[in-house]
C-alpha cells in the first residue's frame, strides 16, 4: 500500500508540476506577466510533488487509522487544504521590481488544485476496488 501511495504521490506531483508549467507559460504568454524569480520551474514543481507525496503518507496513515472511512476523509482533507493554501499567493510580499505583481495570485493559485486533481485523475491507476 505504501509504495503504490507513494508512486502515486510521484507521479501526481509531476504531472501536476508540467501542468503547473504549462499554465504558467500560457499565463505569461497571455498577460506577459512574467513571475518566474519567484515562481521558477524548480519551485512548482517542488511544490507539487511536496504536496502529493505528502498526501501519499496522509493517504495510507487515514486508510491505517479508519478503513473503509479513510478514503473519504483524505478526499475530503486533501481539497479543504488545497482551498486552505490559495490564501498564501494573496499574501506573499513580492520583490517590487515585478511589474503587475498583482496578476500573482492569478498564477498561483490554479496551480494549487492542480496536485490535487492529478492525484484524483490517476489514482483508480493504484488502486482498484474489489468487487
Amino acid at each position: 500500500m505504501l509504495k503504490r501511495s507513494l508512486a502515486l504521490g510521484v507521479i501526481a506531483g509531476l504531472l501536476a508540476g508540467i501542468a503547473s508549467l504549462v499554465y504558467a507559460r500560457v499565463y505569461h504568454a497571455s498577460l506577459g506577466a512574467d513571475f518566474s524569480t519567484v515562481a521558477g520551474a524548480v519551485k512548482i514543481i517542488a511544490g507539487s510533488l511536496l504536496g502529493t507525496i505528502l498526501a501519499a503518507i496522509g493517504y495510507v496513515l487515514l486508510d491505517k487509522w479508519l478503513g473503509a472511512k479513510g478514503e473519504i476523509v483524505f478526499n475530503f482533507l486533501f481539497v479543504l487544504l488545497s482551498f486552505a493554501t490559495i490564501l498564501a499567493p494573496f499574501g506573499v510580499k513580492l520583490p517590487l521590481t515585478l511589474e503587475a505583481p498583482e496578476l500573482f495570485p492569478g498564477l498561483a493559485v490554479p496551480m494549487h488544485f492542480f496536485p490535487a486533481l492529478a492525484w484524483f485523475t490517476l489514482k483508480p491507476l493504484f488502486f482498484r476496488k474489489a468487487g
